[in-house]
């Protein structure tokens, strides 16, 4: 990741008010940087380290579309989107995760993902159609299906290298840890969260192009009803790939323009990245007033007597 001269900015406040009163605030780090790593907007740091969780998603189906599972198995642009999701385990999500585990013939006793509390299936777990298209690559190539959590595992090592080659960096200085759903996530800077965002956004990777193709062409898949990434990228119609990571991360490509968003609230508030997302892609330009609007209505406004507000800016780098 290239800095530019000033690579730290004031950070965000997001205040909840509760009847014009502030109860409580939380402090919010972001960047925009481009495909080659230049960053050219910040609030806070782009230095600042998190794991990147769930927004790892459509770096880990690329291993699907580099593959050739989609076509000796004959799956869809709508498998490819639930691979990506962090889905709300309706019947039409887990429906979609189950094809995949059909055509490739795969039992779901081999899909190792928790089961959701009140649930009765892990393909109602969130992250279900990530592991069924870990699954498709490893019975595609012969790997063990047992073990494909496994941090050393040929999948999670090839899922790693990937990565590591977008971002110019040997794998082995990667720290990983395990993801809530059992496999691993990666600590990374923000500013390299943004990048991979503007590289998949970028247009200039086939591979990369049909993943983003099948989150916006299917984002009832990627999250759901009410979720962010959903109404988002269904608002935009193409234009923005969003998708959200757990302990308040948040970050988007800008399709066609090679640009990245990515978003960290420090003490994890889901609610208060997606106030910081908002006011972020309108000062960017990257949604019209009439977006932010409706986005607002959804999600500052938490109930007659609360609503949020997002104190500070980018500033350039």
């Amino acid at each position: 990741m290239t800095m530019g001269k000033r690579n730290h900015a004031t950070a965000l406040e997001i205040r909840l008010l509760r009847e014009g009163i502030v109860e409580s605030a939380h402090e919010t780090q972001a960047v925009v940087c481009d495909e080659r790593g230049r960053v050219l907007s910040i609030a806070g740091s782009a230095e600042t380290t998190c794991f990147i969780r769930s927004s790892l998603k459509p770096f880990q189906a690329l291993i699907v579309t580099t593959s050739g599972v989609m076509e000796r198995y004959g799956l869809s642009d709508r498998d490819l989107a639930i691979m990506c999701s962090s889905h709300k385990g309706t019947m039409e999500q887990v429906r979609q995760v189950f094809n995949i585990l059909w055509h490739c013939d795969i039992d779901l006793t081999m899909l190792q993902c928790p089961i959701p509390e009140g649930g009765n299936s892990p393909l109602q777990y969130n992250c279900s159609g990530k592991h069924a298209g870990m699954l498709a690559v490893c019975q595609l190539n012969h790997w063990p299906l047992q073990t494909y959590m496994q941090p050393q595992h040929p999948l999670q090592q090839t899922i790693l290298g990937k990565v590591a080659d977008m971002l110019k960096m040997p794998a082995a200085e990667f720290i990983g840890a395990h993801d809530d759903c059992g496999v691993p996530t990666y600590l990374m800077e923000l500013g390299q969260m943004a990048t991979l965002f503007a590289q998949l956004a970028s247009g200039d990777n086939l591979s990369m192009e049909r993943v983003v193709r099948a989150m916006i062409h299917h984002p009832n898949l990627v999250a759901g009803p009410g979720e962010f990434d959903t109404d988002l990228m269904e608002m935009t119609a193409g234009e923005l790939v969003s998708k959200t990571g757990g302990e308040g991360v948040q970050c988007i490509g800008r399709v066609g323009e090679g640009m990245g968003l990515a978003i960290k609230v420090m003490d994890g508030a889901k609610r208060a990245k997606h106030a910081a997302a908002i006011q972020l892609l309108k000062q960017l330009g990257w949604i019209t007033p009439t977006i932010a609007e409706a986005l607002s209505e959804r999600y500052l406004t938490l109930s007659p007597f609360k609503r949020l507000e997002v104190l500070g800016e980018l500033s350039m780098a």
